[in-house]
């Protein structure tokens, strides 16, 4: 017999970096959930990522056991790590922060492929560059996909 889902709960947490405090303890702890039992798993399996912003679907069910998803890292992140610089820029349009190469965009894409709604690495490539974009990061050269 399968087991009642009772929700759904999101979170971004840094890999290997688990533990009680906010935003984690208060939001499980109010569902029920054993926090501590939560920080351990997840702790043990992302010490590979470790720094890392992850998010995690937590899965919860009406007898208080829980299951977790981790997803990559979002791609807003993977950008800053790539281009070395601290955060996005407030004026996007106006101000560019920093550049970044149609082969470094195609590795996040493909990174981050499996959790996109996309089924084309082009078209991965185009969502990674408008996030790129968005955050006044200019995307160097012409797009290299089928045109």
């Amino acid at each position: 017999m399968a087991k009642e889902v009772a929700g759904l709960i999101k979170l971004q947490i840094k890999g290997g970096a688990a533990n009680p405090s906010p935003p984690v303890g208060p939001a499980l702890g109010s569902k029920g959930i054993n926090i501590m039992e939560f920080c351990k798993q997840f702790n043990a399996r992302t010490q590979d990522k470790a720094g890392k912003v992850l998010p995690v679907i937590i899965t919860y069910y009406a007898d208080k056991s829980f299951d977790f998803v981790i997803k990559t890292p979002p791609v807003a992140i993977q950008l800053l790590e790539a281009t070395k610089v601290k955060s996005g820029s407030a004026e996007p349009n106006r101000k560019k922060v920093a550049e970044i190469t149609w082969e470094q965009v195609r590795a996040i894409a493909e990174d981050k492929l499996v959790d996109l709604n996309c089924f084309t690495i082009e078209s991965a490539m185009t969502m990674v560059a408008g996030t790129a974009r968005s955050m006044g990061i200019a995307v160097k050269g012409e797009f290299p996909g089928n045109n």
